[in-house]
């Protein structure tokens, strides 16, 4: 019988889940699809999803909140990107399994 994995530890686990809770809506998945191209403002966020700059603001600091995203400011404007590898695994997963 196969060895079966080392359980994986659980703070590991509650990354995770609190991650994947935060993806867990459609402006958000978009937002990282269009983040993994690279930096963003949140003016430009807003516009190529077509959503309100407020709505986009919450949508990036919950994202923020859970290490997925990491913000840079330059001068007035803050410039969002993707920390979290995983984000480009998850999005690639999407897009693989759900044509």
């Amino acid at each position: 019988m196969p060895k079966s994995p080392s359980p994986i530890p659980q703070e590991i686990l509650e990354h995770c889940a609190a991650a994947l809770k935060v993806l867990a809506h459609p402006i958000r998945l978009r937002l990282v699809e269009i983040l993994l191209e690279g930096r963003w403002s949140v003016t430009q966020l807003a516009a190529a999803v077509s959503k309100p700059q407020a709505e986009i603001s919450q949508h990036l600091g919950k994202m923020k909140a859970t290490r997925l995203l990491t913000a840079e400011r330059d001068g007035k404007e803050v410039y969002y990107s993707c920390l979290d590898p995983a984000c480009a695994t998850i999005i690639n997963c999407i897009r693989k399994h759900c044509p």
